[in-house]
């Protein structure tokens, strides 16, 4: 090192350098690198005192030594860096929706609190303050805390670049952050939703988010080629994003983009789920599967409708001229449904937290859960934990299974359990068995079984009609139709009327003892009587004798029936003289 004034030689090249300068003070100079133009990064401090600079000299040297001098160049201020950062880097490797995220972090909470700090003069304790005052204001802690997470994204990047020596962010406490226990909806308030979904259009949605969990823009991106009919499979490709508009009129409207009479969508409408477990295959329920072919056939009259207005984009859940669906206009209509079907408040969000604590009541196993809710294996447990819920029905049920063992008995009804009766299945979840005759109907719900057996008994005095309790496990390893056939609602019920006549060879009319024209009360189980039709009929020629030819006629309305009695006998009468004219058998 050398001093102003001195005869001593130069210092090697690189070495660090002290000296008192002309203006009295002292200067050190520190070579710290090299600059992107290849020459030396030589760093200037200036001090009072030679023991002042000395100090600080060293200082830098070490920083050097640890790899943790500040990059040269540009000077960053906390808007500057975040302002770069979130439109040149993040931006082009992140997707919309996380990208939409930072930017109102950056943009309106940020920049206007910390924006006038230097980056590497901001400290913890200015990031604590900030986040207290973002809530007394009245910004939640959730966003307090959000807005954290990507300053400590953003700073992370700045360290990395070496633009910043550290990351105050990974030091300064967090907003706590404290999640409210979701409560899921019970069966009988999924009941409610559903029936009131069943009155407006694609009913099939809200069913598909509390039966099988699938999130927000996964069921709203699903398009026909994921449903497979054939297996009774659902594949989760996709997911709608929410639309991003510009003004269409160059802002002359002097409204907000989405809002322009002529604004137009800048963004994609979907994009590939975020993770491999989520791009997933699911099991759908029969029930569910026949509800989605009915509403198929719904899209298909309203595209009739629409005609030359329908944009065909083979969504399953569309707008009446075909458009997906926007996921604001959504999670409205959840708002709606929630109202109109008299049930709490609650998040679209907590369908999801429903149906996964269902599969926790269903004794459903940990990698079938992980499976269906679309969740990463590493992330699955803690997964499990948020979303599935405690509730009474999945206490009782241990309560029980703990009796059972220490004390032999059934703490709920306090019995000794059988040991063949035993099951992994929750003691509550019993089916009910509408036995009728020689029919059994499960039911989930008792009241469903009573009142089928109730009118049954009505109807057929002479016939056998009882509710028996069947465990679950056992009804679905022993009973007909295992888990398929359980029926959560109450059945249809109507009126069929029917219509026979019998014709001799030559089209002579056979008198018989059963009535030529009558009517039953039918289920929509009983398929040997039932029909959804206005009329069916046949005519068949009798088997034994081969001669005889036979015309009936049923359906749900009594006109209809009449008039196709007439047309089936015609044509028995004309199967009866012309043997060889019709085949045995005429299907309905």
């Amino acid at each position: 090192m050398t001093r102003a004034g001195t005869a001593k030689g130069r210092q090697p090249n690189g070495a660090s350098s002290i000296y008192l300068g002309k203006d009295g003070r002292w200067h050190g100079r520190v070579t710290v690198g090299v600059k992107d133009d290849g020459t030396p990064d030589r760093r200037h401090v200036s001090r009072k005192t030679r023991a002042e600079v000395t100090k600080t000299v060293r200082e830098l040297e070490r920083q050097r030594d640890k790899g943790a001098v500040r990059k040269a160049g540009q000077s960053w201020t906390i808007e500057t860096w975040l302002t770069h950062w979130v439109e040149n880097i993040a931006a082009p490797n992140v997707s919309e929706n996380t990208i939409d995220g930072y930017r109102v972090a950056v943009n309106h909470h940020l920049i206007p609190g910390l924006g006038a700090h230097r980056l590497e003069k901001l400290e913890p304790e200015h990031l604590e303050r900030f986040y207290k005052k973002m809530q007394e204001t009245g910004s939640a802690a959730g966003t307090a805390h959000q807005v954290h997470r990507t300053l400590r994204t953003a700073l992370n990047e700045a360290v990395r670049r070496g633009n910043a020596i550290r990351n105050p962010a990974t030091i300064a406490k967090a907003p706590r952050l404290e999640e409210d226990e979701v409560e899921p909806y019970s069966v009988e308030e999924v009941q409610r939703l559903l029936a009131e979904a069943g009155k407006h259009r694609n009913a099939a949605r809200w069913v598909i988010a509390l039966a099988l969990g699938l999130r927000q823009g996964e069921v709203l991106g699903m398009q026909w080629t994921d449903v497979d009919f054939e297996l009774g499979v659902i594949r989760v490709r996709r997911g709608r994003l929410r639309p991003r508009y510009e003004h269409g009129c160059g802002n002359r409207c002097g409204r907000k983009p989405g809002f322009c009479p002529q604004k137009i969508n800048v963004r994609r409408e979907t994009k590939s789920v975020k993770s491999r477990a989520g791009q997933r295959p699911i099991g759908v329920p029969d029930e569910l599967m026949a509800l989605l072919r009915r509403h198929k056939e719904e899209q298909g009259r309203e595209r009739a409708l629409a005609r030359d207005l329908w944009t065909e984009k083979g969504y399953v859940f569309t707008s009446p001229v075909g458009e997906p669906l926007n996921p604001n206009t959504d999670f409205h209509r959840w708002k709606d449904l929630l109202k109109a079907g008299g049930v709490r408040d609650g998040r679209l969000h907590d369908a999801r937290h429903t149906a996964a604590t269902v599969l926790l009541i269903l004794g459903i196993s940990d990698a079938v859960v992980d499976s269906i809710m679309g969740w990463e294996p590493g992330k699955s447990a803690r997964m499990r934990r948020r979303y599935q819920h405690m509730t009474s029905r999945v206490l009782k049920d241990t309560a029980a299974k703990v009796g059972g063992l220490l004390w032999g008995v059934d703490q709920m009804t306090g019995r000794a359990v059988p040991e063949a009766a035993q099951s992994p299945v929750p003691a509550e979840l019993v089916v009910h068995v509408a036995r009728l005759g020689e029919r059994r109907i499960p039911f989930l719900h008792r009241e469903h079984a009573d009142e089928v057996v109730a009118q049954w008994s009505e109807d057929w005095p002479d016939h056998t009609a009882e509710v028996e309790e069947w465990d679950r496990w056992r009804w679905e390893h022993q009973g007909p139709g295992g888990a398929s056939a359980i029926r959560d609602r109450m059945p249809e019920r109507a009126v069929v009327f029917h219509a026979r006549a019998l014709f001799f060879v030559g089209g002579e009319r056979a008198a018989t003892v059963v009535p030529e024209q009558w009517s039953v009360p039918a289920w929509d189980f009983e398929t040997d009587r039932y029909t959804d039709r206005a009329s069916a009929w046949r005519t068949a020629r009798r088997s034994g004798t081969g001669q005889e030819v036979e015309a009936q006629v049923r359906g749900m309305d009594k006109t209809a029936v009449e008039v196709a009695f007439v047309e089936a006998c015609a044509q028995a009468v004309d199967r009866a003289r012309h043997p060889g004219k019709y085949g045995d058998t005429d299907d309905w």
